[in-house]
């Protein structure tokens, strides 16, 4: 079958012909029907300095997808030949610290799909059946392969309560453009979102979001202070990974507000931590999904009607094309990329 594969430590990828994966004991095999690109894709492509000490090639990449089991692997129960399912990319251990005291999703032993273990970038992929999550058929197969973001945004945003709440958010990759909808849905009164690109300013509108803000052309702490009658936003989730956020949120968040951080950083960055202190701030650190928490929320929330995600599903392409979607997302033009791999 053909894959996209890293094959060697250098920037690139290759369309590979691979073995098709084995079945193994409590494993399951599942034809991709749909697959999506994610930043850490493009972290792989460019060969970053994360990748470069995270992988080893040659390994087949890609961590989101969404399919129908073709077979399953001795000791599984639950699943059969048939089941519509999603995957969840965090392969956890099951018996450290973390994953007994119900913390899998900082399970020290996590192995990632598509950067540890091959992953879904092809036409077959063999998982632990634990990472196989069952998807009700009104789930089209755009939205079930986007679900493993979608659970970052929905950990991230409901981290604290959320209802009635003004919301902040600084950044508009995918998981930010997915926050602004699980806000509105779970009763935000105001979210205001700050990203320098248009392209992206534009689909924050289409997913609800109540003011948008440029960094390089308003004045937001000022912008902020007008919307919030100078008390400051009650919740601010930053998906930017840029250093200038976070002095941007300790000035905007009001006394006794809750900070999520999701965005990675590319460096160490200086946080005001006196200002958090003297304002009383509840600040978390997220990191994957709640397994599987996350994923029942979020599984709710779209089958309730309440959370539309399709407008952040930009574009639509056959794996084949994987070098145009990552020129897509270089380019900052694009929203949610699926790849169709029937």
């Amino acid at each position: 079958m053909k894959a996209i594969c890293k094959t060697r430590p250098a920037a690139g990828v290759q369309f590979c012909e691979v073995s098709e994966p084995v079945l193994r004991p409590g494993y399951v095999k599942i034809k991709v029907q749909r697959a999506s690109l994610c930043g850490t894709d493009l972290h792989i492509y460019e060969w970053d300095s994360w990748a470069q000490g995270r992988m080893r090639p040659p390994l087949t990449i890609g961590h989101e997808f969404c399919g129908i089991v073709e077979a399953v692997g001795e000791d599984v129960e639950g699943f059969q030949p048939g089941d519509y399912v999603a995957g969840e990319s965090h392969i956890v251990c099951g018996h450290c610290k973390q994953c007994r005291l119900g913390q899998a999703h900082v399970c020290q032993n996590t192995r990632i799909l598509g950067v540890d273990v091959d992953g879904c970038f092809a036409p077959y992929v063999v998982v632990p059946a634990a990472n196989a999550q069952k998807c009700d058929s009104r789930i089209a197969p755009e939205i079930a392969t986007v679900q493993d973001p979608l659970g970052n945004a929905v950990h991230t945003t409901l981290s604290g309560p959320i209802e009635g709440r003004t919301v902040l958010i600084t950044g508009c990759g995918a998981i930010g453009l997915f926050s602004i909808g699980v806000a509105k849905a779970c009763g935000a009164s105001q979210v205001i979102v700050s990203e320098v690109r248009p392209y992206r300013l534009a689909l924050a509108e289409a997913m609800g979001a109540d003011l948008l803000l440029n960094p390089q052309t308003d004045n937001i702490p000022q912008a902020i202070a007008n919307a919030t009658g100078s008390q400051g936003v009650d919740v601010a989730l930053e998906m930017s990974g840029h250093p200038s956020a976070l002095p941007l949120i300790t000035e905007s968040i009001r006394p006794g507000g809750r900070i999520s951080l999701l965005g990675i950083f590319p460096s160490h960055v200086s946080v005001d931590v006196n200002a958090l202190i003297f304002k009383g701030v509840e600040l978390h650190a997220i990191v994957g999904r709640r397994l599987y928490q996350t994923w029942e929320t979020m599984q709710h929330l779209l089958l309730s009607g309440q959370l539309d995600v399709s407008p952040v599903i930009t574009h639509r392409m056959p794996y084949t094309e994987f070098e145009t979607a990552i020129e897509l997302m270089k380019r900052g033009e694009s929203g949610k990329i699926v790849f169709t791999l029937e």
